[in-house]
């Protein structure tokens, strides 16, 4: 005969078997080389246009989150003093950053480096961008 502690376990496991059910797994972190998003992004007082490359996404549908290179053409113009050389309003870069991806709405938060001009030291500019995911 069974003792009442062991009809307790038993009864108590056959209950959590009883109630538990079986998902399939659709979170997931995995290596991507190109997500498809196109972004427009606010960046040290300028604009840059960001593409999603290689990077590290996790997947919990309908939202994702990107972490990986960004390469950009940020869009500014040069300002520098009297007849000092100016550097060209377009100039690709590869930066850094968070993007976030929701069915087709992109939030980004990128990172790009602005190279040293004769009156400002080179430096790392964070900004944020919004775009879309084809």
């Amino acid at each position: 005969m069974k003792t009442p502690l062991q009809l307790a376990i038993y009864g108590g496991l056959a209950l959590c078997m009883l109630n538990f059910k079986a998902k399939s797994q659709t979170n997931h972190v995995k290596a991507t080389l190109f997500e498809g998003a196109v972004v427009l992004s606010y960046i040290d007082h300028g604009a840059a246009v960001n593409c999603t490359g290689p990077g590290l996404k996790y997947t919990c549908k309908p939202f994702s989150l990107l972490v990986g290179l960004l390469p950009s053409l940020k869009i500014k113009e040069d300002k520098s003093p009297g007849n000092a050389p100016k550097n060209a309003t377009i100039i690709p870069s590869l930066g850094c950053g968070v993007t976030a991806i929701y069915k087709h709405i992109v939030l980004q938060m990128p990172m790009l480096y602005t190279a040293k001009t004769s009156s400002k030291d080179g430096k790392w500019n964070v900004g944020v961008g919004l775009g879309y995911k084809f």
